[in-house]
């Protein structure tokens, strides 16, 4: 096995060649393959043919799956999502905006897999933001405010019966369950400690995290657009250009992603797997 880890000025990013992920990982190769994708949040593994079933064995050495509540898997596969576009379609990507996966479950999934099936020969590309360097490059008073807060995170703004996906007029490809159940929220600290590492993160995002416990809706909305306006600066982002067969996993405790767009009239399908997270811990001062 080797690996390349990104010089990039982000921190994010390690490429992994010379190992087969369709096979069942030996001790030493899978605590390497853990510890590289946690210092660096993104592992990417180019040119790995799976199987369904090759897919989900690797996935499951890295925990339990997690729980997709409005997206629908695939019939044969209960814990593989299609992400598809097709060429015709109309509707917006999905994806395309800042986000941390399901944040606003109680405890929101430590790892996002996605395998490459069709990728179009432009756009489509993946951004992460590192959300753990952002914190420690806050202002020491910025810090001081939020080392103690609660962000309230909730699925309303998409998946709610009247959210985005309810009401868009345009027919898509992939199936979204949107719910009533979305308007539950819950609380998670704005400044998460990372269960590995121990590194502090900020532990927010523009479509899950609604409000600021303690705080009034405008109070609450000009200290989270300051937060996301310093954590989305180029210094902080990643940009993965993706190749068919390429898998990527990445640490959804210390980046937040967003999906772009760009490639009208061409089609492109994703297979993704979630893995189980923890209950996100307070940072300790």
């Amino acid at each position: 096995m080797k690996y390349k880890e990104s010089n990039s000025i982000s921190q994010i990013g390690v490429e992994i060649t010379d190992v087969d992920i369709s096979k069942p990982l030996v001790k030493d190769e899978l605590n390497t393959i853990y510890d590289l994708w946690v210092k660096n949040a993104v592992a990417i593994f180019p040119n790995q043919r799976l199987s369904h079933n090759e897919y989900n064995n690797f996935a499951m050495q890295f925990g339990s799956f997690g729980d997709e509540p409005f997206l629908t898997p695939m019939k044969s596969q209960i814990h593989i999502v299609e992400l598809r576009r097709k060429a015709t379609e109309e509707a917006m990507h999905f994806g395309g905006s800042w986000h941390s996966d399901w944040s606003f479950q109680p405890s929101p999934p430590a790892a996002t897999m996605l395998h490459s099936k069709i990728v179009p020969p432009i756009g489509g590309d993946t951004l992460f933001s590192n959300s753990a360097l952002a914190y420690e490059e806050l202002p020491n008073e910025l810090k001081n405010k939020v080392d103690n807060l609660n962000g309230i995170h909730s699925a309303k703004l998409p998946y709610a019966d009247n959210g985005f996906y309810a009401l868009e007029n345009k027919k898509r490809t992939m199936k979204i369950k949107s719910s009533k159940l979305a308007n539950k929220h819950h609380l998670h600290p704005i400044v998460r400690e990372h269960i590995n590492t121990k590194e502090k993160s900020l532990f927010i995002n523009p479509v899950y995290t609604i409000g600021v416990e303690g705080m009034d809706d405008m109070e609450a909305f000009e200290l989270l657009s300051k937060l996301f306006e310093h954590m989305t600066q180029d210094k902080y982002i990643y940009r993965h250009q993706w190749d068919e067969n390429m898998l990527i996993m990445w640490d959804n405790r210390s980046v937040m992603h967003m999906a772009e767009g760009g490639y009208d009239g061409y089609e492109r399908l994703m297979h993704r797997i979630t893995i189980a997270g923890e209950t996100p811990i307070k940072s300790i001062q």
